[in-house]
Formats: structure tokens, C-alpha cells, sequence
């Protein structure tokens, strides 16, 4: 990522090549941006990060490298709060993580019952008793199996 003051525009180089920055993939231009803040010095040690939904406009090939690269934040002592609603960024964040990472998987939800929101943590995803995503994706699951009959 290249900044040109003079035209106060961003641009992705590579090589000899520069394309602007607003004609850039979406998704490439969100790893960019972490890669310019972690190189700029914004993102270091005892700095927070909050990011709704990291894999929205994302190629799902690319998910895996958005989480190694939290992952490899979250060693430098970067704090890391994302929302998402995604099995695979979810699972693959299950799936990376190293015994000395530090991961907490929230849910929240409304029980319809008592009208009260309700709130549960776990260092596991695949533990999480009310998991929304883990729902949808076997109701999906569930759908595949009854078309195979």
C-alpha cells in the first residue's frame, strides 16, 4: 500500500504495477489496510483492534490468511474483538489457534420464552450451547442430506 500526497489517493503496488486503491478487490483491499496499519504502528502491542464481520466481501480462499493473520496479532498483544456470523471464519479461528492463543467465543441471543437476552462464553466454539451459526449451518446440512434421498 502506497500513499500519494500529492493526489491524496492510496494505491496497491506490486512490482512495478500500481493500481488504485478503490479499484482493488474489496477483499484484497481489507488485508491491505491491516497490513498499512500494522505498518504504520497503529496495530502494536496493547492496541485494540474491532472489526464487524472480516469476511464480508471476502473471497472465502482468502478467510484462512484473515485468520492467520489475527492470529499472529493476537501473539504480538494486539486485542482483537471481531462479530461474525460465519461457520468457516469461526471454525478456522477453532481450527488455528495454538495452545498459547488466547481466544474467548461469545454468543448472545434472545430467548423468546422469558423475553431476556442471554449470554454465553467458551473457548471452544464447537462448545457454545446456543450457537447460531452452528444452527444454520446444520439446517443447511440437514437440507443437503434430504436432497440425496
Amino acid at each position: 500500500v502506497v500513499y500519494d500526497e500529492k493526489k491524496d489517493e492510496f494505491y496497491l503496488k506490486s512490482g512495478n504495477s500500481k493500481q488504485e486503491f478503490n479499484l482493488v478487490a474489496e477483499g484484497i483491499r481489507k488485508m491491505a489496510l491491516l497490513w498499512q496499519l500494522v505498518k504504520n504502528g497503529t496495530l502494536e502491542k496493547g492496541s485494540v483492534l474491532f472489526w464487524d464481520e472480516p469476511e464480508a466481501n471476502i473471497n472465502p480462499l482468502y478467510i484462512s490468511i484473515i485468520v492467520d493473520m489475527l492470529l499472529e496479532l493476537q501473539r504480538k498483544e494486539v486485542q482483537i474483538f471481531i462479530a461474525t456470523h460465519d461457520y468457516m471464519l469461526a471454525s478456522y479461528f477453532e481450527v488455528r489457534k495454538k495452545e498459547r492463543d488466547d481466544i474467548l467465543y461469545h454468543s448472545l441471543s434472545h430467548n423468546k420464552e422469558n423475553m431476556l437476552l442471554e449470554y454465553e462464553k467458551s473457548d471452544r466454539f464447537s462448545n457454545l450451547k446456543n450457537n447460531r451459526i452452528i444452527d444454520a449451518f446444520n439446517n443447511l446440512l440437514n437440507e443437503i442430506y434430504n436432497m440425496e434421498v
